[in-house]
C-alpha cells in the first residue's frame, strides 16, 4: 500500500503563488489559507477590503484537502453529553449554526462553480451494537428537541450494510471530493482579487494597538485587523489564545475499486457514507471511484512546530483491520493508498470563535467536524471584522476573550479511547455470539 505525503483525494495545483518577498500594507490579513481562510478573504474582497492571505504551504493544502469530505451537520461532542451540560436554547442555537454551515457550503459550490462530485445522501451516524443503538435513539432525541435535522433509522429497510443495525440518518449534507473543492475554491479566491502568498508561514503577529505586523520569512505585513485561521497550527503562534488547540493526525485509507453488486450483497443499498458512535468514530464512504474510503478509528495528537508526515503503519494497519471486520463480505478487497493531516482539537469539543486581542480575531471550528462549519465562521468573521454585529450563528460558539481550559486530548488519553472502543467491540461481539448459541434450535 502506498502512505501518500500528499492528499490522495485530487492533485496538487499547476502552478504557486509567490512567496511574500518585501514589507506590504493591506487592512486585513488572513493567516492561514484553509476553506476557513479562503472563505474569509473572499468574502473581505466581496465587500472591497484590501485583504492579504498568508499560506504556509499552497491554499487548502492541509484538513480542507485531506478530510473524509463529509458535508454534515453535526459537532464532534455528543449530543446526549451537550443535552445535560447546556441549556435547551443554547443547544438549539448550536446545531442552528452546524445545519446553516452546511447550507453556506453547499452555497458556495453553486456560486463559485466549484465540481467536486458533491452528493446530497446525508450522513448516518451508524450502530454497530445494541448499545450503540441505543445510544442513537436517545442522541436523536435530543438532536430533534434541538431542532436538528435528522432522524432515527434501524433494521434491514435502513439500506446499511451487514453489521450497522441503524443509527440516525441526518437530513442535510453528504459527500464531496474535498481535494476537487480545494482546487475550485483555491480558484475562486485569486480570481477575486486577494492578494494571495503561499509557501508564506507567519512566523509571529504581533498587535501594537493601532494595528497588527505579520512577520515572515520573507518580509511583513502591517494591517488595520488579523483573523487567525490556522486550525491545528493555531497554538504555534503566541498571539492565539492558549490552550486553544491540540493538533492530532487522522489518517485515511482507499480501497481498490469495488463492483456495485458486490456492495448491494452486504446489504449496502442506501450507499449512505456512514460514522460509528464509537468513542473515536470510524467513518466509511462509498466514493464515486467505486472505492471505499474509511478513516480515523486511531488518532494521534502532535505539538508545534507540526511535521510534515505520512500515516504510520500500525495506525493504518489497525484501520484495515476494522474494515475488515467491519465488512467481512470485502476482506479481499485490497487497500491501495493511505494519507492524512493534521486536525485541531478545542479543549471544549465545540467549534469557537473570538478575539485573542484587540486587532485579532481567531476560529477553531473543526474538531473533525469542520469542513462547511470552518467556511461558514470564516464568512462570519470576514462580516464582524468589517463592523458588521456579531451574526446569531457566530454568537452561538462565541468565546469572546475568555480562556480556555487546558485540554485533556493528549496521546496517552487518546490511546485509551482506542482501547476502550476496542473493548466494546469485543464485548458486543461476545454478545452476539452468545446470543447466536442461545438462539439456535437444539436437535
Amino acid at each position: 500500500m502506498e502512505l501518500l505525503y500528499d492528499t490522495g483525494w485530487a492533485e496538487q495545483p499547476a502552478t504557486v503563488e509567490q512567496p511574500l518577498r518585501g514589507d506590504i500594507d493591506c487592512d486585513v490579513v488572513v493567516i492561514g489559507g484553509g476553506g476557513g481562510g479562503m472563505s474569509a478573504a473572499l468574502r473581505l474582497a466581496e465587500r472591497g477590503v484590501d485583504v492579504v492571505l498568508l499560506e504556509a504551504k499552497t491554499l487548502g493544502w492541509g484538513a480542507t484537502s485531506r478530510n473524509a469530505g463529509y458535508l454534515t451537520n453535526s459537532v464532534a461532542a455528543d449530543p446526549e453529553v451537550l443535552g445535560l451540560l447546556l441549556k435547551r436554547e443554547r443547544l438549539r442555537e448550536l446545531y442552528r449554526y452546524a445545519e446553516n454551515a452546511v447550507h453556506f457550503a453547499e452555497d458556495a459550490l453553486s456560486r463559485h462553480g466549484i465540481d467536486c462530485d458533491y452528493e446530497r445522501t446525508g450522513i448516518v451516524m451508524a450502530a454497530v451494537s445494541k448499545g450503540q443503538l441505543r445510544h442513537a435513539r436517545r442522541n436523536a432525541k435530543v438532536l430533534a428537541e434541538a431542532g436538528a435535522a435528522g432522524e432515527f433509522i434501524e433494521g434491514p429497510e435502513a439500506g446499511l450494510p451487514e453489521g450497522f443495525l441503524g443509527g440516525i440518518r441526518e437530513g442535510v449534507g453528504g459527500t464531496l471530493n474535498p481535494g476537487k473543492f480545494v482546487l475550485g475554491l483555491r480558484d475562486a479566491t485569486i480570481a477575486a482579487g486577494v492578494r494571495v502568498y503561499e509557501c508564506t508561514p507567519a512566523r509571529d503577529v504581533v498587535d501594537t494597538g493601532d494595528g497588527v505586523v505579520v512577520n515572515t520569512p520573507g518580509g511583513k505585513v502591517k494591517s488595520r485587523k488579523a483573523l487567525l485561521t490556522t486550525n491545528a497550527a493555531s497554538s504555534g503562534l503566541s498571539s492565539a489564545p492558549r490552550h486553544l488547540a491540540t493538533p492530532v493526525w487522522t489518517s485515511l485509507v482507499e480501497t481498490e475499486p469495488i463492483a456495485p453488486e458486490r456492495l448491494d450483497e452486504i446489504g449496502w443499498t442506501s450507499r449512505a457514507p456512514l460514522v460509528t458512535l464509537h468513542m473515536i468514530l470510524e467513518s466509511y464512504r462509498v466514493t464515486p471511484r467505486g472505492t471505499i474510503a474509511f478513516g480515523t478509528r486511531r488518532i494521534q495528537a502532535g505539538r508545534n512546530p507540526l511535521p510534515d508526515r505520512t500515516p504510520a503503519p500500525n495506525v493504518v494497519d489497525d484501520l484495515v483491520r476494522g474494515f475488515r471486520d467491519r465488512f467481512p463480505g470485502l476482506r479481499d478487497v485490497e487497500p491501495v493508498r493511505a494519507w492524512g493531516g493534521w486536525i485541531g482539537m478545542s479543549s471544549t469539543w465545540l467549534p469557537v470563535a473570538g478575539e485573542a486581542s484587540d486587532n485579532v480575531l481567531y476560529s477553531l471550528a473543526c474538531n473533525g467536524h469542520g469542513f462547511a462549519q470552518a467556511q461558514y465562521v470564516g464568512h462570519l468573521l470576514a462580516e464582524h471584522v468589517t463592523g458588521a454585529p456579531l451574526h446569531a450563528d457566530l454568537a452561538a460558539i462565541w468565546h469572546g476573550r475568555k480562556r480556555f481550559r487546558p485540554s485533556f486530548v493528549s496521546g496517552p488519553a487518546l490511546y485509551a479511547g482506542w482501547l476502550a472502543d476496542r473493548a466494546a467491540d469485543r464485548l458486543a461481539a461476545l454478545t452476539t455470539s452468545e446470543s447466536r448459541i442461545t438462539s439456535s434450535p437444539v436437535g
